[in-house]
């Protein structure tokens, strides 16, 4: 620690930060352009200008950069300085000499670091008067919008694109004051954390191309704290709503987890939220019992619209008329929903909706979590590690989050040799001179190339079974007692004699496996090597991989599998079903839903899409989007989280009847018993939750209670300057009813509460403070910038390992042997596309790649298939045709897969190849 003193005023700060860093972290006001606190310093811009003392006798000072200044003790230091002023505001001039001035029409008004900064600077009238500098601009692709007449030249855009999200397709172009920020010739841009650019850019030059089709002033959105739905990360969002409609997802600063950047499906993807096809209204079917085949579900007849008490009394009559009622859960939907769908039908009668092989390794993931020995490491805590293999998972795709997360642990070697030689780790380009390609060992098992490759030591492209072999070597080299894989080849075992000696070496660190190729052998495999690290006494870390928002906190809280309910209906021991959420056919063959969704006399379905199984419903019951509702999620890190209602559907749409599907669940319950409806809040429900599942027993202290309050007021879901409330529902009648109330959190559908930062909380809908309108408000409500939230960051873990000693998987695979007229089909991730819902956003649509097999090139050779030339691939009674690509690294003997093709793979199974042709 030091002590400095800033005008007058004596503070401890830590002596390790820059002037600037210490000084926002104290709630001072430093104006500054270039520096971020996750990318440090480069001293570009000169705009956090201060006056540095020798000591206490010096009435001269200097001028220094207080971002390339490090913190002494017994430092003076003056802020308010006469000519740090001048300085500053100078140099803003000089920075805003090109700049258009057009925020009135710009979209980054009233959310732009640049204003923020301007005013702070006292900078308000303009004395250039010549020709400005001007550019085209370029289209970068179905995210991004581009106007690079606003930018200023402070690099921070290509310094997060290149240096820190490690893209290689944009960077600047020019010299002295024409430089140019873009792409050498326009076209989308090819990084999965593209989206960040929008908030790491201090301006208008980057901004959301979704937001721009129905543009909202920050001030005039209504915000809620979230979870993206999108992936299992668990990484937190502020979704901002006007008139009904998500307009723009903006990251919400977690510690732990995100920081200050998602990946572009978790910003992009919210789309399926407007969709206009959403039903909205209950719907009723009655179905014309016809014998239509194994393969068919009859036919349907016509559709009629309810209302709620007649869908829910129709709802009740057909479940209650049934002998025996089963529930089938979704791992995208809430614990507290899945725990109500388990109320209604019982503990017996309830599946998690997650086909038998994927809940199966579910199941196993949980366990590895707490009885290896080692334990789920937060985003934050894998960017601490300094060694990493991954076995299987290609990140870029099944959880690109942490994929941003491993790249900053291999790239902090640079870190490590700049501590070593006394350079501050905030000198940003001193510590990249320094490291040059210096890297923490990365090593890489999957079966394609991946976007880490080039940051990889080693990588190793093979087969599912091979991949598990390689984990159980480097388990035997890091303890002889771990069992070792049978006929290993000779260069397998140096690579994983290689990998045991790193890992050893390191002081942290970290395996990763998880469930994207549907492989038992490669999690046992994982668990073996966290095993022998921790009998090593070793600190470490595993982290393991699930497919979807809520996998973990389903597994958790248990259940039967999909098959079990299927087989259940088609046999006839059931004859009525409750579906939440889940649309069957992307987990299971149509021939095998259809008989048994035939089969049932009556069928409810709760979802806020249309899918097919929707269509199938005799009920149909309108549910909630996270937007729209409230809930606890569990992360892969086994991290429970809370996410808040946004917005009230009927307030804008009174003629919608959509409902949480907790709350549709609880009026069911009570219907089907002919009790009347009591009603139930959120905290009753989660409590319910933490009562009967004791491995979710914390799930309580996950978020806010109801009962909340700063100063004795609600949270304010709207900023201040939140404008035409009294005008909202104009166009239907001009007496504007009561906002709506919520009886379910601490929040407030309204500007009337609580929105500063003084008072610490864990949940902050939106950051904003005095004269920080911009993302950079987030340095307000820190403990220190770039650290925790002031009252903590929001969740609660779930998953920790147990003590005790811990045995080793002795069930190992055979190498991988191709055979002659099969292929086993592998599943693919796929980051744009690979997920159900944000499958439906147009944005995404329009950023995901030809769904196509991966074939190897001898694979190709011998079926005599080129490039995008269509396969078939069978799988018993299924059948899928695609183009191909042929890959020079995937596995020969096996075909890649990808998720929400059209054909569920949720574990790799032999298929037969022919020569195929795509429809048209």
């Amino acid at each position: 620690m030091a002590t400095i003193h800033v005008d007058g005023r004596d503070y401890e700060v830590d002596g390790a930060d820059n002037l600037l860093h210490a000084c926002l972290s104290l709630g001072l006001d430093i104006p500054y352009f270039c520096w971020h606190p996750a990318m440090g310093s480069v001293g570009a811009c000169r705009q956090c200008a201060v006056k540095q003392y020798k000591n206490a006798d010096d009435t001269q000072g200097m001028l220094v950069m207080s971002c390339m200044a490090p913190v002494q003790d017994d430092a003076y230091i003056s802020i308010e300085d006469e000519e740090a002023k001048a300085f500053r505001a100078n140099v803003i001039e000089w920075l805003m000499i090109n700049h258009p001035h057009d925020c009135p029409v710009c979209e980054e008004g009233g959310h732009c670091h640049l204003q923020d900064m301007t005013v702070m600077t006292g900078h308000d009238s303009r004395r250039y008067r010549f020709r400005k500098r001007t550019h085209k601009n370029q289209y970068l692709g179905p995210f991004i919008a581009h106007e690079m007449n606003r930018c200023i030249t402070c690099y921070r855009c290509v310094r997060f694109y290149q240096d820190y999200a490690g893209g290689g397709d944009l960077g600047a172009f020019g010299a002295h004051d024409n430089i140019y920020f873009g792409r050498f010739q326009e076209g989308t841009l090819e990084s999965p954390f593209s989206g960040n650019l929008t908030e790491v850019c201090p301006t208008g030059v980057f901004t959301d191309q979704t937001h721009s089709e129905h543009y909202t002033r920050k001030w005039d959105l209504q915000f809620a704290p979230s979870v993206c739905h999108q992936c299992a990360v668990g990484c937190n969002i502020s979704p901002g709503e006007r008139y009904g409609d998500i307009r723009r997802i903006e990251n919400r600063y977690h510690g732990d987890v995100n920081h200050y950047f998602l990946c572009d499906r978790g910003r992009f993807g919210y789309g399926y939220v407007n969709r206009e096809d959403r039903p909205r209204v209950p719907e009723w079917r009655e179905r014309q019992r016809v014998d239509a085949g194994p393969g068919a579900a009859g036919v349907v007849g016509g559709t009629i619209s309810l209302e709620i008490d007649d869908a829910l009394d129709r709802a009740a009559d057909g479940l209650r008329s049934a002998r025996r009622v089963i529930g089938i859960g979704s791992p995208r939907a809430s614990l507290e929903s899945n725990h109500m769908l388990r109320t209604l039908v019982g503990d017996e009668n309830f599946s998690t909706g997650i086909d038998a092989r994927e809940l199966e390794l579910l199941v196993r993931m949980s366990e590895l979590n707490t009885r290896c020995g080692l334990p789920s490491p937060s985003l934050r805590e894998i960017e601490a590690c300094d060694a990493v293999l991954v076995l299987g998972e290609d990140l870029l795709q099944s959880a690109a989050r942490m994929a941003l997360a491993v790249r900053q642990a291999i790239n902090a070697r640079g870190d490590a040799l700049a501590a070593e030689r006394g350079i501050p780790t905030w000198n940003a380009e001193a510590v990249k001179t320094l490291a040059q390609e210096a890297h923490h060992p990365l090593f890489l098992a999957t079966p394609e190339a991946t976007g880490l490759d080039e940051l990889a030591e080693r990588t190793l492209h093979a087969a599912p079974d091979d991949i598990a072999r390689l984990g159980f070597a480097v388990a035997h080299c890091l303890d002889a007692e771990a069992p070792a894989p049978e006929a290993l080849d000779d260069v397998t075992w140096a690579l994983a004699r290689r990998i045991g000696e790193a890992l050893l070496a390191a002081e942290r660190p970290l395996v990763i496996a998880g469930g994207s190729l549907g492989s038992p052998a490669v999690l046992e495999a994982a668990g073996n090597v966290a095993r022998a690290l921790a009998r090593r006494a070793q600190a470490g870390a595993l982290s393991l991989v699930r497919r979807e928002a809520n996998s973990t906190g389903l597994a958790l809280l248990g259940g039967q599998s999909l098959e079990w309910a299927l087989d259940l209906l088609a046999n006839g021991d059931a004859d009525g079903v409750v579906v939440l959420e889940n649309d069957l056919y992307t987990r299971a063959a149509a021939a095998r839903v259809n008989p048994a969704l035939q089969r049932a006399d009556c069928v409810v379905v709760l979802d806020h899409q249309r899918t097919a199984t929707w269509e199938k419903a005799d009920i149909g019951l309108p549910a909630a989007s996270f937007a729209e509702s409230d809930g606890t999620l569990v992360s892969l890190e086994g991290r429970a989280q809370r996410f808040y209602q946004v917005f009230e559907p009927s307030y804008i749409r009174p003629e919608t009847r959509i409902r949480e599907s907790w709350r549709w669940l609880n009026a069911l319950k009570a219907s089907v018993e002919r009790q009347p409806v009591t009603p139930l809040t959120l905290d009753e429900v989660t409590r319910e939750v933490a009562a009967t599942h004791s491995v979710l027993a914390p799930v309580g202290d996950a978020g806010l209670s109801a009962a909340y309050r700063v100063h004795g007021l609600r949270l304010a879901r709207e900023p201040h300057r939140y404008s035409g409330r009294t005008a909202m529902r104009a166009n239907l009648d001009v007496s504007e009813p009561r906002v709506p109330q919520d009886p379910d959190t601490p929040f407030a559908f309204s500007m009337e509460g609580y929105a500063g930062y003084d008072e610490p909380r864990r949940e902050v809908a939106f950051a904003w403070a005095p004269g920080w309108n911009s993302p950079q408000a987030w340095n307000k409500f820190q403990d220190e910038v770039g650290g925790h939230l002031r009252a903590g960051d929001p969740g609660v873990r779930l998953l920790a390992p147990l003590p005790g000693d811990y045995d080793y998987a002795r069930d190992l695979p055979a190498a991988f042997a191709p055979r002659d007229e099969q292929w086993l089909a592998v599943p693919q991730p796929r980051l744009f596309g690979g997920e159900e819902t944000s499958a439906r956003a147009e944005p995404i649509q329009a950023r995901m790649d030809a769904t196509r097999f991966t074939l190897s090139a001898r694979t190709a050779e011998r079926l005599r298939l080129t490039p995008d030339a269509a396969m078939t691939l069978i799988l018993g009674e299924r059948r899928l045709t695609l183009p191909v690509t042929i890959s020079a690294t995937w596995p020969d003997g096996t075909v890649g897969v990808p998720s929400q093709a059209g054909l569920p793979l949720a574990a790799p199974e032999w298929a037969r190849l022919e020569a195929g042709e795509v429809s048209a």
